[in-house]
C-alpha cells in the first residue's frame, strides 16, 4: 500500500492567527494531495505557524466544525460521538461516526428535535448535551437536554433510529426543582449493571446544583430518592468515573465563555456519595500560552487500558462572542494514590487519532477574499481542524482554487464544510491551464450539507477551483479541509 501524500508549502508566509480544523481521510489511492500554506495573493496571507494551535498537521480537534459537550459510544468497532452544535445548540444534536477515530463522517438523528421534544414546562433553550450510553438490555439509552428539561430516548443502534422513551414529555422536567437549570444529565452503568443518573445546574453561571438518582432497568424509572449530591465549586456537567472501588464525580466550574471554564472532581466510595472534592482538583484548566482556553463539559472513556478525556475548548482565536467551541482528546491518568493527575491539554493528541501523514508536495493556494480572523486560503489544506478558510462577511460571491504544480491526474476530491449541518450551494471546476475550466460537479441548485462532501470524478488537472456563485447570508462559504485524491 502506498503513502498518502500530504501537500504543504515550501515557504510560507506569515499572518495573524486563525480560527480552526479537521483529519482527512486516508485512503489507497496513489496520490493524496492537500493544499497547502503557500499563497499567491495578496489578501492570502498563511497562518504564523508559530502560533499555538495552528501549525499543520495538528490532530486536535478530532472533528471539524463547532461542537460541545461530547458523549461517545464504542459499538461493533465503531466509535459515535454525540454533541451539541455550536452556537448554543440546534435544531437537533451533531453526530459523528468512525472506524478509526481518526477520520470522521458526519450523522443526522431523526431524534432528538426541538420540535419534539417540547413539554408545556419547556424554556427555549435548544437542543444539549447528550449523554448516551448502551444499558444493561443491550440497548442503547440518550439523555438530552432540550428546552432547560431532560428528555430520554431509546434506539437498537447508535445511529437509530431513536424514539422517546418516556411518551412525549420530559423525563426530568423545567420545573423539577425550582431556581435551579434541569440540565447535562449523564448516566453511568456500574460494574454490576446498575444505572444511575446525574444532572443539574445553576442560573445566571452560579449556584449550581448536581442531583443523583437510580434508575431502573427500563433506564428511565427512578428507583428510590433523588439525592442531592453537588460537591464543591460545582457548576454543571456531571461525568461519573469508577477506578478500583472508588467513585470519581467529575464537574465543569467557571464560565464556559470564559477562560476560567474548567474540570473539577470529587470521590467517594459510593455512586451515590457522599462526595469530597480531591485535593488537587481541578484536573483540566485553561493553557494560555498554549491557546487553550476554556476546556471543559467531558467524558471519559477507556482505550487499550488507558484513560481518555473526551473535552470542548474555545476555537482559535478565542472570541466570547463567537460560540464555537470544539472537540478535543487527551490522556487522563491516575496517580498510584488514586487521585486524578493534571490533564496536559494538548493540540498534537494522543497517538491514536494522529495521522501520521507525509508532508510532501507544494501546492499553491489563492481565495476571493477571507473572512477575519482566518487570514489564507491554506489553511483548508493544512490537516488542522482549528484552522480553515472562510470568505469575507458580506461577499455575495466568493471562491478558492489550488494549484497543483504540475499535471495529475485526480480521482476524488474531499470537503469538509464548516458548518456540516447547513447546506451549501457551489461550483467545483478543474482546469490544465488555469484559463479553459470544465466543469466536475455542480450543485449550484438543490446545493450538499454533510461531511464530509465527496466528489468522484477521474480527469486530468493542475488547478481545482470552488465557487460559491450566490451565498446566503446565513450559509456564507468555509472550509476546514479540501483534500485532492
Amino acid at each position: 500500500m502506498k503513502k498518502a501524500v500530504r501537500a504543504f508549502p515550501a515557504n510560507p508566509a506569515k499572518g495573524r492567527p486563525p480560527h480552526r480544523r479537521f483529519d482527512i481521510p486516508m485512503r489507497k489511492l496513489p496520490i493524496l494531495v492537500s493544499i497547502a500554506l503557500q499563497l499567491l495573493t495578496s489578501n492570502s496571507r498563511a497562518v504564523d505557524a508559530s502560533v499555538a494551535g495552528t501549525s499543520p498537521g495538528s490532530s486536535n480537534p478530532i472533528i471539524p466544525g463547532y461542537f460541545a459537550d461530547p458523549s461517545l459510544v464504542t459499538h461493533d468497532g465503531r466509535q459515535y460521538l454525540y454533541a451539541t452544535i455550536d452556537p448554543w445548540g440546534g435544531g437537533t444534536l451533531g453526530c459523528w461516526e468512525s472506524g478509526d477515530f481518526k477520520n470522521w463522517t458526519y450523522r443526522t438523528l431523526n431524534w432528538p428535535t426541538k420540535q419534539a421534544c417540547t413539554s408545556p414546562t419547556s424554556k427555549n433553550a435548544m437542543v444539549w448535551a447528550p449523554s448516551v450510553v448502551r444499558g444493561p438490555q443491550g440497548k442503547f439509552h440518550m439523555y438530552v437536554s432540550v428546552g432547560s428539561e431532560v428528555w430520554a430516548g431509546v434506539a437498537d443502534q447508535p445511529r437509530g433510529p431513536w424514539r422517546d422513551a418516556n411518551d412525549g414529555k420530559p423525563l426530568i422536567p423545567e420545573n423539577f426543582r425550582p431556581g435551579y437549570h434541569m440540565i447535562d444529565a449523564e448516566a453511568f452503568i456500574d460494574s454490576d449493571g446498575q444505572a444511575y443518573l446525574y444532572w443539574g445546574s445553576g442560573w445566571n453561571w452560579t449556584n449550581g446544583k448536581c442531583w443523583a438518582v437510580k434508575l431502573k432497568p427500563d433506564m428511565t424509572t427512578f428507583d428510590g430518592e433523588v439525592r442531592d449530591v453537588t460537591p464543591a465549586r460545582y457548576f454543571e456537567a456531571p461525568f461519573m468515573v469508577k477506578h478500583g472501588d472508588r467513585y470519581y464525580l467529575m464537574y465543569s466550574a467557571g464560565k464556559t465563555i470564559e477562560e476560567t471554564y474548567q474540570v473539577h472532581y470529587a470521590v467517594g466510595d459510593s455512586p451515590l456519595g457522599p462526595f469530597a472534592e480531591a485535593p488537587n482538583s481541578p484536573c483540566l484548566v485553561t493553557d494560555a500560552a498554549s491557546n487553550i482556553l476554556a476546556p471543559g463539559h467531558h467524558a471519559v472513556f477507556e482505550r487499550d487500558g488507558r484513560h481518555y478525556i473526551l473535552y470542548h475548548r474555545h476555537s482559535i482565536p478565542f472570541d466570547p462572542a463567537f460560540i464555537g467551541r470544539q472537540i478535543c482528546v487527551d490522556e487522563m491518568k491516575f496517580s498510584a494514590d488514586g487521585l486524578v493527575d493534571k490533564v496536559k491539554p494538548t493540540h498534537e493528541g494522543p497517538p491514536f487519532i494522529r495521522s501520521g501523514r507525509e508532508t510532501t508536495h507544494p501546492v499553491a493556494m489563492t481565495s476571493s477574499s477571507q473572512r477575519a480572523p482566518h487570514t489564507g486560503a491554506g489553511m483548508a489544506a493544512d490537516a488542522n481542524h482549528a484552522t480553515l478558510w472562510a470568505a469575507a462577511a458580506g461577499a455575495s460571491e466568493a471562491w478558492i482554487q489550488m494549484d497543483l504544480g504540475k499535471e495529475l491526474q485526480i480521482t476524488r476530491q474531499t470537503i469538509q464544510f464548516e458548518y456540516p449541518w447547513k447546506n451549501y450551494r457551489f461550483l467545483a471546476e478543474v482546469s490544465t491551464d488555469g484559463r479553459d475550466w470544465k466543469t466536475l460537479a455542480d450543485h449550484r441548485g438543490a446545493g450538499l450539507s454533510g461531511s464530509p462532501v465527496m466528489l468522484d470524478s477521474s480527469t486530468l488537472a493542475r488547478f481545482l477551483r470552488i465557487t460559491f456563485p450566490a451565498i446566503e447570508k446565513d450559509t456564507q462559504p468555509g472550509v476546514f479541509e479540501w483534500v485532492v485524491e
